[in-house]
């Protein structure tokens, strides 16, 4: 459906509603707010840009939580010129969210991610909107435990520190990730309002990059932001190995397959591609904490290393993730090598916390052939091959074939819409119906109008993952409380949630991250950068 349909819709409900609401004695307040903000949001989103400034120009008029009742005389002076107005703007259509050019948006991550750790309600909103104008993905942490959580599980890119934080300093903060980020070189920025000598020396001995006061230049931090990554781009190409586990790195496995599908052009020596995840691993760090799950990390890599021949190349993927080449190898053989390497670190014993602990990876195998000698085709095979195996239960290895993707068959993934505008759900069911996420077989939409429809529905299996957009402002129970019902009782490992939310409710925002959410965003929206966003976010989650 097009962008131009989309906004006649908006013109025709708003007409619908206002001569609905004509024909009655009065209207109550809430609902007059209600309208408005669902008509600033869908507006936003599909263009109506006139539409919207109008809806937020007269939304402080009135009250989420007033009875009083209005009658058409009243209300009338507010909401006719929506007709007027609706009628009135250029019709000229936008691109359409999709754009033919842009292929699936889902397969186009955010490059960059920066971590932000602090509870200033405003200037997390600011900073958010401010630094993903700039094509940068934000994750948010309102606490330091948050914000130790989501450092360990996603690894970003730079981190940008509150010194005051509600639970615990940020120099607490420094002293619990500063060794590891130094390893991932990880640049650290300090935000604060704390301008004393004491603390600026205790931080830069510390090893942080950068220490910016408040208030904030948002310009200067931005410029200071590209600078620090630039530096990091330059350290990151002149290294080629992973300091915590010493395997080699990514830029030296694209160095690699590059030269190994060269050799193969030109003297056919097959070589075989593996991939190797750590089964479980994000419960290590959970029950036993980040420097544990380094030292698995590295013992695993020690087990590798000698496993393999000299010519063989071991390189971190990412996070736990591994590869091997072996070269002058077919997968039948490398096979055989995986299956040992399993076999070794599987009968490991750790020790943590006076408890005995074992841990086993899954692993998927593919081989250079004359049909297939383009390196991303290799990693996607291999890549298949490997969550195969996870699908199948973990701990063993899988060569690819041509009919592996039977062996998704049994991964569903939910994509689920709440909220009570019914041409947000229209919307954003209808783009998500084109998406082909990687390792799910099955892709379900579905949407209710309200929080009681949705919880009382029986929506959850627990064979299968969920993707919750949540409507934070809907009547009878709003976002937040179907969020911690959730929360409350269903496993977060299988429910992701976003909440969709009005600038206007910041203090709603942070409760929702608080509770729970795995991210927020804004009305009005784009599709492209909602699409993107939750891909981002589902990446990992789909693991």
């Amino acid at each position: 459906m097009t962008t131009r349909k989309y906004r006649d819709l908006v013109e025709q409900r708003t007409k619908q509603t206002l001569q609905q609401w004509s024909e009655r004695p009065a209207v109550e307040e809430r609902e007059i707010y209600r309208f408005l903000h669902n008509l600033k949001g869908t507006a936003g989103t599909v263009g109506l840009k006139e539409v919207q400034g109008l809806a937020e120009r007269t939304m402080p008029l009135f009250s989420d939580d007033s009875h009083r009742s209005w009658s058409v005389g009243e209300w009338g002076e507010y909401l006719y010129p929506f007709i007027a107005v609706l009628e009135g703007e250029s019709l000229d259509v936008l691109e359409s969210p999709l754009k033919p050019d842009q292929g699936n948006p889902l397969t186009a991550l955010p490059q960059l991610e920066i971590l932000l750790i602090d509870d200033d309600v405003e200037l997390v909103a600011f900073l958010k909107e401010s630094l993903e104008k700039q094509s940068y993905y934000v994750r948010i942490a309102l606490s330091a435990e948050r914000g130790l959580k989501v450092f360990y599980e996603s690894k970003p890119d730079m981190i940008l520190l509150d010194i005051v934080l509600p639970d615990k300093s940020g120099i607490e903060v420094l002293d619990q990730i500063i060794v590891k980020a130094k390893k991932e070189r990880i640049p650290i920025l300090i935000v604060s309002g704390e301008k004393s000598k004491e603390v600026q020396l205790k931080a830069y001995s510390m090893g942080v990059m950068d220490y910016v006061s408040k208030p904030i230049d948002i310009e200067l931090l931005l410029v200071l932001i590209r600078n620090r990554f630039e530096m990091k781009r330059e350290w990151q190409e002149s290294i080629i190995v992973d300091e915590l586990t010493g395997a080699f790195n990514r830029k030296h496995f694209n160095q690699t397959m590059k030269q190994l599908i060269s050799d193969f052009k030109r003297t056919g020596r097959v070589f075989s591609l593996a991939l190797m995840d750590l089964d479980h691993f994000k419960k290590v760090n959970d029950l036993y904490g980040h420097l544990v799950g380094d030292e698995v990390l590295q013992t695993f890599a020690d087990i590798v290393r000698h496993s393999i021949r000299v010519e063989d190349t071991f390189c971190r993927f990412g996070g736990e993730e591994f590869a091997l080449f072996l070269p002058n190898t077919d997968s039948a053989s490398a096979m055989v090598v995986i299956e040992r390497i399993q076999e070794a670190f599987a009968a490991l014993p750790f020790r943590a916390k006076n408890e005995r602990f074992q841990v086993t990876f899954s692993g998927g195998i593919t081989e250079v052939t004359e049909a297939e000698q383009q390196a991303d085709k290799l990693v996607e095979q291999a890549d298949q091959a490997l969550y195969a195996s996870k699908y199948a239960g973990r701990n063993q290895t899988t060569l690819y074939s041509d009919n592996l993707l039977a062996t998704k068959a049994n991964v569903v993934l939910n994509v689920i819409i709440v909220d009570d505008d019914a041409l947000i759900r229209r919307i954003v069911s209808s783009n998500f119906a084109s998406w082909e996420p990687a390792h799910v077989s099955q892709l379900k939409i579905s949407s209710y109008a309200d929080g009681p429809e949705f919880l009382e529905s029986n929506w959850y299996s627990c064979d299968e993952k969920y993707i919750i957009l949540l409507d934070g402002v809907m009547p009878e129970l709003d976002g937040v409380e179907v969020l911690e019902r959730i929360r409350s009782g269903y496993p977060e490992e299988n429910v992701l949630v976003i909440m969709l939310t009005g600038r206007n409710n910041q203090r709603d925002i942070i409760h929702a991250l608080q509770m729970g959410a795995d991210d927020y965003v804004i009305k009005p929206f784009h599709m492209h950068e909602l699409l993107l966003r939750i891909e981002r976010l589902a990446y990992r989650f789909l693991l």
